[in-house]
């Protein structure tokens, strides 16, 4: 059996009540929810919250919330481990057995895609690895990036690279920040995520948009106008 964890606390400082703000016409969980569901991978879509707003949004897209999250996994300092751990403890007393698999999904990831969550767990399932999650390049070179100096001038990060071809430099990518596939046995045991740990889902620069900013909120709103018509269902 496998579940779906929407980590989402009700204490948003930069963008207030960002995790049920309208995006497109609806909160922005409501995509992370609606991707679960239609993935028709998970025994049960849980929202993890300590704001019963949020839980009474969560339950009218189809989500549930069987607990309410502790004020110690809600502060500013929870990480997204202890959080999911929290989680399957939680749902396997209620199941009365461990899921096999556990998908984090972020509930500001309004470009997230079906098709990737379901690679990510048939590449789980048949790699020796404990997670799976999307990355995506970076649009410049990260060899060739530049920093300002107290007195106000730039220098580079890396001055070895600065007389390189671009072409010659080696690709760059990040985490896409929107869901974590993992074996519950990993998120329990808090098996960190990096090195040689997880598997890599790569997926176009242009339906990645980390949101944490008002400028970034507005830059996914024109990502996701744009890209709507192509979703695949």
């Amino acid at each position: 059996m496998n579940l779906a964890v929407i980590p989402a606390r009700g204490g948003s400082k930069r963008i207030p009540r960002k995790n049920i703000k309208a995006f497109a016409g609806k909160p922005i969980i409501a995509y992370s929810i609606e991707a679960a569901l239609r993935s028709e991978l998970f025994q049960d879509v849980v929202v993890s919250t300590d704001d019963s707003e949020i839980a009474d949004i969560a339950k009218q897209f189809g989500a549930s919330v069987p607990f309410m999250r502790p004020p110690e996994l809600a502060d500013d300092y929870a990480g997204t481990l202890e959080v999911i751990a929290h989680a399957i403890t939680e749902i396997s007393r209620l199941w009365r057995t461990q899921p096999d698999y556990t998908c984090c999904i972020y509930a500001t990831a309004p470009l997230i895609q079906v098709q990737d969550i379901v690679q990510g767990y048939n590449l789980l399932k048949t790699k020796n690895k404990y997670y799976a999650f999307p990355v995506t390049s970076f649009s410049f070179p990260v060899q060739r990036a530049i920093k300002f100096t107290d007195d106000g001038a730039i220098e580079p990060f890396y001055p070895e690279y600065q007389n390189t071809r671009s072409q010659d430099l080696e690709p760059a990518y990040h985490d896409a920040g929107q869901f974590y596939w993992g074996k519950s046995d990993a998120f329990l045991s808090m098996h960190s995520m990096d090195n040689d740990h997880a598997i890599p889902i790569p997926i176009p620069r242009y339906r990645v948009q980390d949101i944490d900013t008002e400028e970034d909120w507005k830059q996914a709103e024109i990502l996701y106008t744009c890209l709507k018509p192509t979703f695949r269902k």
